[in-house]
């Protein structure tokens, strides 16, 4: 593998680290409906573990309820029970296929638990990219080991994942700080 390729690599794979970060980011309830919070919720159905929107449409009609309308008569249970028993904090108001859940503002106990939440995410982001980063050093120093990159070509490429591992750190905080902003606002 060719130095060039170990980079390519190392920043494709903080980049999707980045990106599930922000994904996880976006299904936390910050007191305002945002149908990607059911994006975490599985149902068992069919035999298998399914997202709500693989068997329902999920809308918002305001920006306090969340609509999921179910597309089998017999999964509107499921569906109730898997948003119930998740750490969510909503409670389903069932209306014949049709799911309303409202969603209560936030109280501060409750900002005070997402912010710590957002930050064991950040968190564990911020270790899968220096996981990466150490990855990338370890092919790069075994290529130097074969002689097929030299020492001088092995500090630059280190170099480079470090400048690439700090942006997406640096990214990673001022997701987070957004985020805490956003939900410590009333």
């Amino acid at each position: 593998m060719t130095p060039d390729e170990i980079l390519n690599l190392c920043n494709s794979k903080m980049k999707k680290a980045l990106e599930v970060f922000n994904k996880d980011l976006t299904s936390l309830r910050t007191g305002r409906a945002n149908i990607s919070m059911l994006d975490i919720i599985k149902v068992d159905v069919y035999g298998q573990s399914m997202s709500i929107n693989q068997i329902a449409t999920v809308s918002t009609p305001d920006s306090r309820t969340i609509n999921v309308q179910v597309w089998d008569q017999n999964n509107v249970a499921q569906i109730d029970s898997a948003i119930k028993k998740s750490n969510l904090g909503i409670n389903p108001q069932i209306d014949g296929q049709l799911l309303r859940i409202p969603i209560p503002s936030l109280n501060e106990e409750r900002r005070s638990e997402l912010k710590k939440i957002m930050s064991g995410l950040a968190e564990k982001s911020k270790i899968a990219v220096r996981n990466i980063r150490r990855e990338g050093n370890d092919t790069l120093k075994k290529e130097s080991k074969d002689k097929t990159i030299s020492e001088d070509d092995l500090k630059n490429y280190e170099k480079k994942i470090q400048n690439i591992t700090d942006q997406i750190i640096i990214d990673i905080d001022k997701k987070l700080e957004q985020k805490e902003k956003e939900v410590m606002t009333i």
